[in-house]
């Protein structure tokens, strides 16, 4: 059985966040990189919109919020803990978070965005023309690079697909090219 189907099953065919029954999709917490059952929920169009920033932000579409954070399913609480915390400026959703539980785990997972730092406080990875560069995001590079420890020579042009983002540093993001995860210097590339 799919990751799509699975989630349908465990979800009957609901949005995990919201409950909506329509244009349901399947979204992968970053930064997961696999698609699996326990790094993805079932979340419908308007959940998805808002999650990416694609949307801009209906706190009252997120007071479901109060019951999705008690789902079973670890990969639900984080995206209801992360929400949460985007929407804490609104006052009810403190209260929910006081109220909250994860696990360490969970915890370290949740925080992996920055979704609990302050604006100022988080790293903002960019790509060498200043545009933002988010997880699973896919970049090219702009010029040929030598890697570290080995002869490889990743090429300008290179599509590097799937990056990851060091949540230490704005200035590194890591990626395949060809076999072979390197970390590469934000200033040399451009996002596709």
């Amino acid at each position: 059985m799919s990751v799509l189907q699975t989630l349908k099953e465990r979800s009957n065919n609901k949005c995990e966040l919201c409950g909506a029954t329509e244009d349901l999709k399947q979204y992968t917490i970053p930064p997961s990189l696999n698609e699996n059952v326990d790094n993805d929920v079932l979340v419908c169009n308007t959940c998805k919109s808002q999650i990416e920033g694609d949307e801009k932000m209906n706190p009252n579409h997120w007071r479901c919020l109060n019951d999705c954070m008690w789902s079973e399913h670890v990969a639900v609480q984080i995206m209801a803990w992360r929400m949460l915390q985007r929407l804490r400026t609104e006052g009810w959703p403190k209260d929910l978070l006081e109220m909250m539980y994860l696990d360490d785990e969970a915890l370290v997972l949740a925080r992996a965005t920055g979704e609990d730092k302050d604006p100022s406080e988080k790293i903002i990875h960019r790509d060498s023309n200043g545009v933002e560069l988010k997880v699973g995001d896919s970049v090219v590079l702009i010029k040929d690079l030598k890697v570290k420890g080995s002869s490889l020579v990743a090429k300008q042009g290179t599509a590097v697909r799937n990056i990851r983002l060091d949540h230490e540093n704005a200035k590194y993001i890591e990626g395949k090219v060809g076999a072979q995860q390197i970390v590469i210097i934000t200033d040399f590339v451009k996002k596709i």
